[in-house]
């Protein structure tokens, strides 16, 4: 790209560039240069709007715990419609069908980009830890209800879903799990807490 052309939302750009790099190449392939390259922009576009690779990296996590975050709002109004399995099943689907899986795995990988997070959040894997606390919010709101029994642990039930949904979407070079194979994990860990 022509230097002196000015590109629209050139952070969501950089962000979007960087997620099609991570789940396609994984963490190993993610470097500035083939973030712009991936972007289609200008070498020096990234370290114009970062300080360098880490605080985009902390942004670019930043940025997509706030997509969850906005799937767990959506989750939270369907408390008391639907049903609890069909409604977990697609939250679990958006958090993993997104980035979250390959956000894992680079969190991992760079310890500087987990060094600025962990000042940043609380302690976890960052955005499983923010699933984590939506879905149980979730789950808290459908025993209120009286769709799960009163006696359940919606933060106990909520970290053996998200760890569960994690192993299903774990292979990034796999097919994705079968809607049916994902319900039927919901439907197990919930067995007992199911009020209807």
């Amino acid at each position: 790209m022509p230097t002196g052309v000015a590109i629209r939302d050139v952070r969501e750009q950089l962000f979007d560039a960087a997620e099609r790099i991570l789940l396609r190449d994984g963490p190993s392939g993610l470097t500035s240069r083939s973030v712009t390259a991936e972007a289609g922009c200008a070498k020096g576009v990234l370290h114009r709007h970062f300080a360098d690779f880490d605080e985009f990296l902390t942004e670019l996590v930043e940025n997509r715990i706030v997509r969850v975050e906005r799937l767990g709002a959506a989750l939270r109004d369907n408390a008391g419609h639907a049903t609890v399995t069909d409604n977990l099943a697609e939250a679990l689907t958006g958090v993993f069908e997104t980035v979250a899986v390959a956000i894992v795995s680079l969190v991992t990988y760079r310890d500087e980009l987990r060094v600025r997070l962990r000042q940043r959040r609380a302690a976890g894997i960052p955005i499983l830890t923010e699933a984590t606390g939506l879905i149980a919010g979730y789950l808290a709101a459908e025993i209120e209800i009286g769709r799960l029994a009163a006696t359940s642990d919606p933060d106990l039930l909520a970290r053996m879903l998200i760890g569960s949904g994690h192993l299903l979407f774990a292979d990034r070079t796999a097919a994705r799990p079968e809607t049916a194979d994902l319900r039927d994990m919901v439907t197990a860990m919930l067995s007992g807490a199911l009020t209807a």
